[in-house]
């Protein structure tokens, strides 16, 4: 499975065009191949400030966010969970506000990252090319 993992937060000004983006994406992609990973964080400006069933309700009422949301969490800095630790030392890129995305392949390998300013729709074409590769390889193992 190919996810897309991003640090997302409520209060952010990226938040409404990343949030409906990423569901669209969620929509047209997943869930078999392909999964956004949604990981709360109040690092950043502290636009993240509620609890999880907060943040989660938030979510899904406003959004109808249907791919997985974790706990809040640290995603940069001494503090950051050991999956961000290695999708910075995978790639060498650290967040530095919220919704930082990472592409990882099915084989756990990050591809690329992108920071806030990059759009869900400038990064598609990366996923679906990889969620491509993945129906080609199971149809050609049929």
């Amino acid at each position: 499975q190919v996810s897309l993992v991003v640090n997302v937060a409520s209060e952010c000004g990226y938040t409404d065009s990343h949030y409906k983006a990423l569901q669209q994406l969620q929509r047209d992609l997943g869930p078999y191949h392909f999964n956004v990973l949604a990981f709360p964080c109040n690092q950043f400006g502290q636009q993240e400030p509620d609890t999880n069933k907060e943040i989660e309700s938030f979510a899904r009422k406003t959004y109808s966010a249907s791919f997985p949301m974790f706990s809040k969490t640290t995603v940069s800095g001494a503090g950051a969970i050991p999956a961000f630790k290695y999708l910075i030392d995978s790639t060498g890129e650290e967040p530095t506000w919220n919704f930082w995305k990472y592409l990882v392949d099915p084989n756990g390998k990050v591809v690329k990252a992108w920071d806030s300013t990059v759009t869900v729709e400038e990064i598609r074409p990366y996923v679906t090319e990889l969620v491509r590769k993945i129906i080609l390889k199971k149809k050609d193992e049929l």
